[in-house]
This record gives C-alpha cells, structure tokens and sequence, in this order.
C-alpha cells in the first residue's frame, strides 16, 4: 500500500489533485474536506489508499488520517464504494460522520447523494461499534478545540507507546471532566499521571 504522497501539486480541482515527486505524476480523488484543507498549499503530504480492481488501480487522498480511517471503515460496508465514500465525505466532515454514526442520524446520511433509508441504516449498524471503539466515545461530543487537543496528546502518548484505545478513553473522560483544559501539554501531562 501507498501511506502517503509528498511532492508539488501540479494540478487541482475540487475532486482530485495532481502531484508531482521524483519526476512521477499521481492523480489523487479527493474529497471537498481534503481540498478545503489543502487548496492553499502548493507542497503536500497528502495521506492515499490505493483501491485495486480487476480493471484499474485507483489513488483516494486525505487531509488527515481521521478522514482516511473513515474512509476505509465506509467502503467495507456493503453497497458503498469508494465514489459514495468520497461523496459522504464531501458532504460532512468527519466529525460529522462520527456523529452521524454514533448518534444513528439516519437523515444525516439520507442528506447525501446516492445514499436512501436503507444504505444509512447498514452505514449505522455495521460501523457505529467500530467508531465507538476507536475513538474510546460513549456517545459524548466534545468542541472542535477539544477535538484538535484530544487527537494532538492521542498521538504524543501513542508515539510514547501506550495503547491506543486506553489513551482514547481516558483522554476523553479527562476532557469530559476537566473544562478548563486548555493546552495540550496541561492535558497529555496529566494523563502521564493517570497512565503510569
């Protein structure tokens, strides 16, 4: 598998870049939350998943590793490919997704082209465990700062080697329980405490 791209961006449009490393030109789909994020920059490092079929191998992009897992967890569900993927994910953020997911909204995703009653159930049934799991949430929604803090000491504490999904859970419970948090070395030094 590709992890990642990083190069100049030769081409861009809404729906897919084209970047330039090492002399190679990659077409990269892409989502409208990737290109609002990375419209402004010329040198990237975009995040890929390369879809192989019978006929074609085909490069999806991401801003962040949040949209690609998303991404991922969206086309293992039957009936969604990576088209109706990248257009979930062009219609909401991830956040949004999650919450989607979490909260069974089943008109957040009836919102989205190509996706009926039917789709949005399954997309719900099959993922919402799995979301759950990962991001270590019971339900609870945090601000979009809080997000930004949480996945920032997630991955410091990650990288230091603790698991992944005790980090989530504890992180959240701490930012649930502490509101005047605000920096995120204030919150991964107090999950150092907890954690050892």
């Amino acid at each position: 598998m590709i992890a990642y791209i990083k190069g100049n961006i030769s081409f861009k449009s809404p729906t897919y870049f084209e970047v330039e490393t090492a002399g190679v030109g990659y077409h990269i789909n892409i989502s409208l939350n990737t290109y609002s994020q990375l419209e402004k920059q010329e040198n990237v490092k975009i995040l890929t998943y390369l879809h192989i079929k019978e006929d074609s191998h085909t490069l999806y992009g991401f801003a962040d590793e949040k949209e690609r897992s998303l991404f991922i967890h969206l086309i293992s569900v039957s009936g969604i490919g990576p088209n109706t993927a990248r257009i979930v994910l062009s219609s909401m953020v991830p956040e949004e997704v999650q919450q989607a997911i979490i909260s069974e909204d089943v008109l957040a995703f009836k919102k989205v082209k190509g996706i009926g009653p039917k789709t949005a159930k399954r997309i719900i049934l099959d993922l919402k465990d799995k979301i759950l799991k990962e991001s270590g949430e019971t339900g609870a929604t945090f601000t979009p700062q809080n997000n930004t803090m949480r996945d920032e000491a997630l991955s410091a504490l990650v990288a230091l080697g603790f698991p992944k999904v005790q980090v989530q859970k504890l992180l959240n419970k701490m930012l649930r329980e502490n509101s005047e948090i605000t920096q995120v070395e204030e919150l991964i030094k107090m999950a150092l405490k907890q954690l050892s």
